[in-house]
């Protein structure tokens, strides 16, 4: 009885996997393959709030980590590097693509909406590296982790520093 059975299971085995292989090609396997890489490619494009968090000790000095606008950085500080908080060094290109946080400013008590741009065009500065994680979550979601390198759609890829630049204020639920 059990080599009837392993026999049935065989047979039916084989008739599956035949017509799988008659309905579908492997060109087109492939090409549902690529859509599915390539849409996921895109989802760390996305702006997502990465923090809403005041630095312990926060500071005004845009040359340490603990200034208040680094909240969710992740990169050299470009203020180190030649630029400002918000501006890029001489010889770099500020990437479009960017993420974001919510950082509070302890001197007004505001929230403030902060764009993180990559300065790219140079080798990396190397200096006043920053690695704020408040609000971050694990790399296996890419689009919320602030480890991506974000020059993209610049002249060149190599990252240089970063940038928190304030774009509004955020407003409170309510």
């Amino acid at each position: 009885m059990s080599e009837s059975l392993t026999g049935l299971i065989d047979r039916w085995t084989t008739r599956l996997a035949r017509s799988v292989a008659v309905k579908t090609s492997r060109r087109g396997f492939l090409g549902r393959i690529g859509v599915v890489v390539a849409g996921a490619s895109t989802l760390p494009l996305l702006p997502i709030e990465r923090a809403q968090a005041e630095a312990p000790g926060a500071t005004d000095d845009p040359t340490t980590c603990e200034y208040w606008r680094y909240c969710a950085i992740d990169g050299y500080l470009c203020s180190c590097c030649g630029g400002s908080d918000h501006s890029c060094p001489p010889g770099t290109e500020m990437s479009q693509i960017t993420w974001i946080g919510t950082c509070r400013n302890p001197a007004d008590g505001q929230n403030y909406v902060i764009s993180y741009n990559d300065c790219c065009g140079k080798s990396a500065c190397l200096r006043c590296g920053c690695n704020r994680n408040d609000g971050d979550t694990p790399v296996y979601m890419p689009t919320k982790a602030n480890d991506i390198m974000w020059c993209l759609g610049t002249k060149t890829q190599s990252y240089n520093c970063s940038v928190a630049r304030i774009v509004g204020t955020a407003n409170a639920p309510g």
